[in-house]
């Protein structure tokens, strides 16, 4: 209900979910999409980090159905607002194109979440941080399109140059493409098999090392 801009190839909110929660992310680390798009993995990742339900900021046809006494939706929309956290988390999301910064920001706050995520236009090359451990979790481009495969690959080992600057953070990353290992430059921990939309992908996991116990 949140996410009525998209850019051209927008990630499914549940696909981007699913992502977020295969990750194993906590709201306690830090979390990067520096491919943010639309802004779907963050906002999804913000939700699950704040215990939002999925559609509880909209309404539904359902609602309108005699059948269903009205104090019946009201309490099931009661119960999850109860549920919320205010949890301040430190989600950063990048895009190199200001337009698609842009969209996201406008989602995010359609869907109830000004200030919670750190929406800038950045490229790539730029991506550091000081925190030692972290997550990246992302979806950049496949090249699905021949004319853009070379520059998909070109980008693929820049990631796996710039990634490994973050040699103790975890990173997670979708995409189509065969030979994306073999461009990252490393073989992924673990590998599993998705589908975006009617697009076979895989979702690449480098695991890095363990926090220390607090």
């Amino acid at each position: 209900g949140y996410r009525e801009e998209k850019t051209l190839a927008p990630l499914k909110e549940t696909l981007a979910a699913a992502m977020v929660l295969l990750s194993k992310w906590h709201p306690d680390t830090t979390l990067i999409d520096p491919f943010c798009g639309s802004g779907t993995i963050p906002i999804e990742a913000a939700l699950i980090g704040n215990h939002i339900a999925p559609g509880s900021n909209r309404t539904f046809v359902s609602e309108s159905c005699p059948l269903i006494p009205a104090k019946l939706w009201e309490q099931a929309r009661q119960e999850t607002l109860d549920l919320r956290k205010n949890l301040k988390l430190d989600i950063l999301s990048y895009d190199i194109d200001h337009r698609a910064v842009r969209l996201a920001r406008e989602n995010a706050a359609k869907a109830g979440l000004n200030n919670v995520i750190h929406f800038q236009q950045q490229p790539l090359s730029a991506l550091s941080s000081k925190k030692k451990y972290g997550k990246t979790i992302s979806n950049p481009p496949y090249g699905e399109r021949l004319s853009e495969k070379h520059e998909v690959e070109k980008l693929y080992q820049e990631m796996g140059k710039v990634f490994g600057n973050l040699d103790t953070w975890s990173h997670y990353i979708l995409t189509s493409h065969p030979e994306f290992e073999k461009l990252f430059g490393r073989k992924a921990t673990k590998k599993r098999k998705l589908y975006n939309g009617n697009i076979k992908v895989d979702y690449y996991q480098y695991f890095g090392p363990k926090p220390p116990k607090r």
